[in-house]
């Protein structure tokens, strides 16, 4: 289960933010917005989420803030007036996108390649998903109105295979992928989860948390996962469509401390 706060192993770790106030990890935790060149600092009170506390802070009319950073014992966000990101549901006219980002090299590793090699099956499964068929639903992520990438959730427990080797089945699992080149390594991976986020808090309100499990090699992946606020936990093995197993890293993310 994913923390809201982190501790040190020995004693209060001090650090200090851009004024050189101290924080210890054993106090409040901090978050930090930043809005058109301004640094605006708050503190999370009692039993209130970091994004309401970022919320706050800034007190922002025109846009939500969004995560930086949320991996550090400050949690930094962003007010941005320029790149916006959006969420809309996937329909077949996408597909052909999705077989073009997935053809992509830098998605080719981390999403089963040998599947490509069909295209018809690979159209068919993305169909269901779309038709609304399947426990799995598929979304659009827009940048700037648009399409650049996309993510699939489903609930971990209609996959009972998968459910096993989770820590929650009532758990929401997510995959996500930034498909355009332009926008890879910007730092909008966090963004494009926090997006999800917003609407899966709305979709499954009952869920308390959110699931992914990338490849243990996939640095950027996880790096992403954590600054959008989410945990690693245990490594297992996930097997492959083609018979072989992948050992990847269960990532958590606990929505009432981080969203609420």
């Amino acid at each position: 289960m994913a923390s809201g706060r982190r501790t040190a192993a020995v004693g209060p770790a001090l650090i200090t933010n851009r004024h050189n106030d101290p924080v210890t990890s054993d106090g409040p935790v901090h978050v930090v917005v930043l809005d058109r060149g301004r640094e605006l600092s708050g503190a999370v009170r009692d039993g209130e989420s970091w994004a309401a506390a970022a919320r706050r802070t800034c007190a922002s009319l025109h846009a939500e803030p969004e995560p930086v950073d949320l991996s550090g014992d400050i949690k930094q966000f962003v007010v941005d007036h320029d790149v916006r990101i959006g969420l809309r549901a996937m329909t077949r006219a996408d597909v052909d996108d999705v077989l073009a980002w997935r053809s992509n090299e830098a998605l080719m590793r981390w999403w089963s390649p040998g599947e490509l090699g069909d295209r018809d099956a690979i159209v068919a499964k993305y169909a269901e998903r779309v038709d609304g068929m399947s426990p799995t639903r598929m979304w659009v992520v827009e940048i700037n109105g648009r399409s650049a990438g996309f993510i699939q959730d489903y609930r971990i427990g209609d996959y009972p295979d998968y459910a096993v080797l989770g820590p929650d089945p009532d758990a929401i699992g997510v995959d996500y992928a930034i498909g355009a080149d332009q926008w890879r390594g910007r730092g909008l991976g966090q963004r494009m989860l926090w997006a999800w986020m917003s609407r899966a808090r709305t979709r499954f309100p009952d869920a308390t948390t959110y699931f992914a499990a990338p490849d243990h090699r996939n640095a950027a992946s996880l790096r992403i996962l954590a600054k959008a606020g989410f945990e690693q936990g245990v490594w297992f093995d996930e097997p492959q469509p083609d018979g072989s197993t992948t050992t990847v890293v269960g990532c958590t993310l606990d929505v009432a401390t981080v969203i609420g």
